[in-house]
């Protein structure tokens, strides 16, 4: 039943996929830029608010019915729960790391993908070469998190954002294939709203509780910043990913993010003027060639 409903990409969908990823690539540049003016829950509150509202304005423009089944209740206070706390660890660790390793560490989630698909999707399945590919881009992950531990100035920040990164792509991974496995049962709408929702209610107590903390300077950078991170990702690229991860086998939906890190770094280069050093150069290479292999379509057992 389920491969029948979710199969492997087309040439179009394919397309629209790798439309998607080379806007996701920025997205932790643009957050790293957003958070340089205002704190982690301020900015993922506003974040959260910006995106509700378009998937709010998607919803009610298709006319969706709003009304949740006795059924639906559990899974999508699950589904809230989990994108909060991933988007949590996503600011933090964006708050602390650079914007470069920031795309290498969220980057490796299609690798999370394919672990959690082979255990919930049918016909989804790890293989061999699969495998070789987790422990290439593993590689790449340890030579990106070398940098941070071998810098004399701020290294346990770096450090730390990158663990908060890494843990944020696995959960993120884990949503990837959730949503997927949502999807088959409740309508996208109710899975947008439910992860907006809990991100703004998350966020905005947050944000009270700590606002003597937090900074906030309202620039044109961070206003930019939250046109992107907000309207633009959580809420059109959402709606699009969403979309996909309904009816494409989750791990194949997520072979084109394999992108990310090239592109990433490049925005990183380009927006914020961060310095490229060999290990991004390498790691990037390692973690696409890795997570390549790891989303080969192979049968071999």
């Amino acid at each position: 039943m389920e491969s029948k409903q979710r199969k492997p990409l087309s040439l179009k969908s394919g397309s629209f996929a790798l439309f998607l990823s080379t806007l996701w690539s920025a997205n932790p540049v643009a957050t790293k830029a957003g958070l340089l003016d205002c704190g982690p829950l301020t900015y993922g509150f506003l974040r959260f608010i910006l995106g509700g509202i378009v998937n709010l304005i998607w919803a009610i423009s298709t006319k969706k019915s709003f009304k949740i089944k006795r059924k639906e209740y559990i899974p999508l206070l699950l589904l809230g729960l989990l994108f909060s706390i991933q988007l949590a660890f996503l600011n933090f660790g964006q708050d602390l790391t650079s914007a470069g390793h920031g795309v290498i560490m969220i980057s490796t989630f299609p690798l999370w993908t394919s672990i959690f698909a082979h255990i919930f999707v049918q016909n989804d399945k790890l293989t061999k070469i699969r495998f070789s590919g987790i422990l290439i881009a593993y590689l790449g992950v340890i030579i990106v998190f070398s940098k941070a531990i071998l810098e004399e100035s701020n290294s346990n920040n770096i450090f730390i954002g990158d663990i908060l990164m890494i843990t944020s792509a696995i959960l993120l991974g884990f949503r990837q294939v959730y949503i997927s496995q949502l999807g088959q049962t409740i309508s996208l709408h109710k899975l947008l709203l439910a992860q907006s929702l809990f991100g703004i209610i998350s966020f905005g107590f947050g944000a009270i509780i700590f606002h003597n903390s937090e900074i906030f300077v309202l620039s044109k950078q961070l206003l930019v910043s939250l046109v992107y991170t907000g309207i633009i990702i959580a809420g059109l690229g959402f709606i699009g990913n969403s979309w996909l991860l309904k009816n494409y086998l989750p791990s194949r939906v997520t072979i084109l993010s394999l992108s990310q890190p090239i592109f990433g770094v490049f925005f990183s280069w380009i927006i914020l003027g961060e310095s490229i050093g060999f290990e991004l150069y390498f790691g990037s290479i390692l973690v696409f060639i890795g997570s390549y292999l790891a989303q080969n379509n192979g049968k071999t057992k």
